[in-house]
Formats: C-alpha cells, sequence, structure tokens
C-alpha cells in the first residue's frame, strides 16, 4: 500500500481518536456535575451520580447489539488493507467509458461498492481517492468536479449498510440496526443516482472539459477485467440477503463480513500477520473511542431524562405548533451548523436525547429519522472546517481547504436534496424494513 496513504490515514485516525476520547470523557465529567449541582432545584432531584454512572454505562455497553460494532468496523480496516480500490477502478471503468462523464462515474460508483463492505466515510473516500485521482488526472478529467464527486461519494461509506453511524444511532434510539441498515439500501442508491446524474448533466453542458473515450473493448475483455471484483460482489450480495431475507441478525452479518473481507484480503494476496495484526489494532482503537463515546452519551441521555431537560425542550418546541415538515427543516438547518464544529458520531449522541422526544410529538418514524440524521452527518463529511472527507482530500491532492470545499459544494445540495426527497416521500426509506417487518 502506497506509504503516503497510511501516514495521511495514521494522521487523521489520531486525530479523530483524540477528539473521540476527549468528548466522551467530557460529556461524562459534565453531567456527573449538572446531576450533582441540579440535585434539590426545582428541575433536579437526589440521585447519587456515582451509582447511577456505573449502572447506566454497564447496562447501555453490555450488549449484544453493540457486538456489530468493532466487527464492522475491523471489516473496513482489513479491505482498507487491500487492492480493492485499484481492482475497482480497472473492473468498472470499461463499463463507464459510453455514458457521460466517463470515468467519473467511477468515483460514485466504487465509493459506493466499497461503502456497502466498509461502514466508514473517511476510509472509503481515501481508498477510492488513492487509485481514482491519479488516473483522472492523467487522462485529463476535470479537477474540480473530480474532487467534489470523490468527497461527495465518499460520504456513502456512512449511508449504505453496513454503516457505523447506523449502529451508533440505532443504539442511542433503542430500535432495530437491521431495520435502519435496510432502510439505509433505496436512500444510497437515491444519491448515487443524484451524483451521477449531475456529473452527466455537468459533462453535457461542458464537453470540452471532457476527454474523449478509451478505445472501446469486446464484452469478454470487458468481463475479464472486471473478474476480480467477484467476490466484492459475492459479499455485498450476501449480507444484504442475509438482512433482507432474515438469515442473520446484524451482529451476524458483521461476522459474516469480516470472514468474507479475510477472504477478499487473501485473493488480493495482502493478507498478511502484519496487515492482519494492524487491522486489529486499527478497530481495536477506533471502537475504544467510539464505545466511550457511547458511554458519555448513555450516561448523558439518563441525566438528562432525571433533570426533565428534552422534555421541556419538546414542550417548548411544540409551543410554536410547527408542521412536521418545518421541523425537519429547522433540524437540518440545526445539523448543517453543527457539522461545521462537531464530527458525526457527537453529532448523533449529544442529540439524540433531546431530538428524539420532538421526533415521536411530530409523528415521524425513528427508523426513518435515523436516515435522516445519516444524510445531514454525511453534510458534516464534506463541510468546513472540520468535514474529514475534505481533510482527506485535502492531504491526497495537495490542494487547499477552500478549493476542495467548493468543488464539494454541488454535492453538498445534492445531499440537502436527498433531504427534501425522502421528507417528501418516506416510503423510499421504509419500504424495505416494512417489506421484511411487516408488522
Amino acid at each position: 500500500m502506497d506509504p503516503a496513504l497510511i501516514i495521511m490515514r495514521t494522521v487523521l485516525d489520531r486525530l479523530y481518536l483524540f477528539a473521540g476520547f476527549a468528548a466522551g470523557g467530557f460529556m461524562i465529567l459534565i453531567f456527573v456535575l449538572m446531576m450533582v449541582l441540579s440535585a434539590g432545584r426545582p428541575l433536579g432531584v437526589n440521585v447519587p451520580a456515582g451509582p447511577v454512572l456505573a449502572t447506566t454505562i454497564w447496562g447501555n455497553s453490555a450488549s449484544w447489539t453493540l457486538a456489530a460494532l468493532p466487527l464492522f468496523v475491523w471489516m473496513g480496516e482489513i479491505l482498507f488493507r487491500t487492492k480493492l480500490s485499484d481492482e475497482m477502478f480497472r473492473g468498472l471503468a470499461p463499463w463507464l467509458n459510453r455514458i457521460p462523464g466517463r470515468l467519473m462515474h467511477v468515483n460514485v460508483l466504487a465509493c459506493g461498492i466499497f461503502g456497502s463492505v466498509s461502514g466508514s466515510s473517511a476510509a472509503t473516500c481515501a481508498t477510492v481517492a488513492k487509485i481514482a485521482l491519479p488516473e483522472l488526472k492523467k487522462r485529463g478529467y476535470d479537477e474540480m468536479v473530480s474532487l467534489g464527486s470523490l468527497a461527495g461519494a465518499g460520504t456513502l461509506g456512512i449511508l449504505i449498510p453496513p454503516s457505523i453511524m447506523m449502529v451508533i444511532y440505532a443504539v442511542q434510539a433503542n430500535v432495530s440496526i437491521i431495520q435502519v441498515f435496510l432502510a439505509g439500501f433505496l436512500p444510497g442508491a437515491l444519491v448515487m443516482v443524484l451524483y451521477s446524474g449531475y456529473i452527466a448533466l455537468w459533462s453535457l453542458a461542458n464537453p470540452a472539459k471532457t476527454p474523449p473515450p478509451d478505445p472501446p473493448m469486446s464484452l469478454r475483455q470487458k468481463v475479464n477485467e472486471s473478474a476480480k471484483l467477484i467476490p466484492t460482489f459475492l459479499l455485498i450480495t450476501l449480507v444484504f440477503v442475509s438482512l433482507l431475507v432474515g438469515w442473520a441478525t446484524a451482529t451476524e452479518c458483521a461476522a459474516w463480513g469480516v470472514l468474507g473481507s479475510l477472504a477478499i484480503a487473501w485473493w488480493h494476496r495482502m493478507l498478511t500477520w502484519e496487515s492482519f495484526w494492524q487491522s486489529v489494532m486499527g478497530a481495536t482503537r477506533v471502537t475504544c473511542m467510539i464505545m466511550l463515546i457511547l458511554a458519555g452519551a448513555s450516561y448523558m441521555s439518563t441525566s438528562m431524562a432525571y433533570t426533565g431537560i428534552p422534555q421541556a425542550l419538546a414542550a417548548w418546541v411544540g409551543s410554536f405548533n410547527l408542521s412536521p415538515y418545518a421541523l425537519i427543516a429547522a433540524l437540518t438547518v440545526m445539523y448543517i451548523v453543527l457539522g461545521t464544529a462537531l464530527d458525526g458520531i457527537s453529532m448523533i449522541v449529544l442529540t439524540t436525547a433531546v431530538v428524539i422526544p420532538m421526533i415521536k410529538s411530530a409523528g415521524f418514524d425513528l427508523v426513518w429519522f435515523g436516515i435522516f440524521v445519516v444524510l445531514v452527518v454525511e453534510m458534516a463529511e464534506v463541510s468546513p472546517p472540520v468535514g474529514f472527507n475534505l481533510f482527506v482530500l485535502q492531504t491526497m491532492s495537495g490542494k487547499d481547504s477552500n478549493t476542495v470545499a467548493r468543488a464539494s459544494l454541488p454535492f453538498f445540495f445534492l445531499l440537502v436534496l436527498a433531504v427534501a426527497i425522502i421528507t417528501m416521500f418516506p416510503d423510499i426509506v421504509m419500504v424495505l424494513p416494512r417489506m421484511v417487518f411487516p408488522g
């Protein structure tokens, strides 16, 4: 693997881990103080903060459902160390040569494929950009659209199941992980269609900036080029069918996903003891960070329930008599603003306890709201100054942050459009969960 990519990933991981551990620790400290100081006051009650802290963290961490989290993280770590990005570009390019926009569609499809077996936005963006950026630049494609499409499509790693963000939301909101996973497939396809549609329209409007197509290939040549993607497609199919038919729980699917990822790494001759141990340690560090944040969030939810703050806020928002659409618009703006200062995990865990009562009172389904939250977290991934995908592309392209942010702006607005579409047509999100769980 490219040493520069490994160094960049290591630096970003350290920053991400530091922010996560700081967020989890500060949440626990702040809400312990809040419970102690509020005791006996009008909103407070006399509750022993220490015992509540211990029982809450243990009760929420000792969860079979959460066992899926480290497995999905490990699956992404394994695949990050394979040649999957090289094989995806080589295998997808021949099939897209005649479509307006040509090889820029590889960014969208490759991110969608890798995202469906990774679960991480930053890993998806870095893995695909590693091979796509040099290839597109060498062939003369517009650099701004290439960067923007990679920034936007990289977010598919947290929208197309399996997704770390979906697991965290499902645990926080106490909803079925499988239902949230199933709800993410069609919105993920919708976002891919919006991205590819924009690329095609831009290409038709700017023919001078689109290089000529590569020499045509026969069907047999195309199939030969795509043959090495078969194991990945089989893994995606296995996970999707298992969830759809009910053959396995989300945790069992995660275990099968790890096994499939190890098989793909072996297929690419990248499975060594060194890479195996690096993937284990990488997954351990990320999982510990996420678990600390979840521990802080669970205690936050409990302490806020004792003080009655979420119910008071929900009643206050209800006094404005907002329509459901107005509430979603207000929450979208709120999350966009939060996305300029917080990472996706922090956005979910800090807001769920307050927002869920409002969403319930407005009549929205919590599974649908999970996909809404993931979409607005995707916006945060491409929002300056803390969007992790912008950091990845800034490092890999050598461009300044303002250039990368401008390039991603059209795809940011496409995510806003996707939120509007699923709000107007919620069945796009709910059709698969209702099909599998008709009750």
